[in-house]
């Protein structure tokens, strides 16, 4: 008699075991393809003077305050816009400012600036807008900074 109860208990606890989830499904959303591009008229790899970057973190540098970046190649349009946000953490060993574009529409500029233990400095960056198709990421090639056009949906996961 005590087997039925065993083998009614452990089949109950199999059958509990099958219909019970124990993580909800992730529905991956697909990106959007549809979107428009918003530096169309932008050749696909701009040179970039680092130190005209660099300047975005001097004293006179504030939340609010204009800027206007010119690129190597006069012939294109520089990025201007307004700092709304410079931060400064770990005594001035990463730096980070993000300027909002007046020129292109909800793009912005995030640059960064990280020294290491051994005194070397490391700059990242990125112009994006999150309602367009392409963005410009800063990249070092050979010692010179660039900023390559890529996909919005290469970088970014929605």
């Amino acid at each position: 008699m005590n087997y039925l109860k065993l083998y009614g208990f452990s089949l109950s606890f199999i059958f509990c075991c099958t219909i019970s989830f124990a993580q909800d499904r992730v529905v991956l959303k697909e990106p959007d393809h549809n979107k428009p591009s918003l530096f169309t008229s932008f050749p696909d790899k701009i040179p970039v003077d680092i130190n005209e970057l660099k300047n975005l973190f001097s004293n006179t540098a504030a939340k609010g305050k204009e800027v206007n970046l010119q690129f190597i190649d006069k012939k294109l349009p520089g990025f201007n816009g307004k700092i709304i946000s410079a931060t400064s953490k770990y005594n001035n060993t990463l730096r980070s400012v993000v300027v909002s574009s007046t020129r292109f529409n909800g793009a912005t500029l995030t640059f960064s600036l990280s020294t290491t233990t051994d005194g070397t400095v490391r700059y990242s960056g990125r112009i994006v807008s999150f309602q367009h198709a392409d963005l410009f990421v800063l990249e070092n090639q050979n010692g010179q900074y660039f900023l390559i056009k890529k996909k919005f949906h290469e970088l970014i996961n929605e």
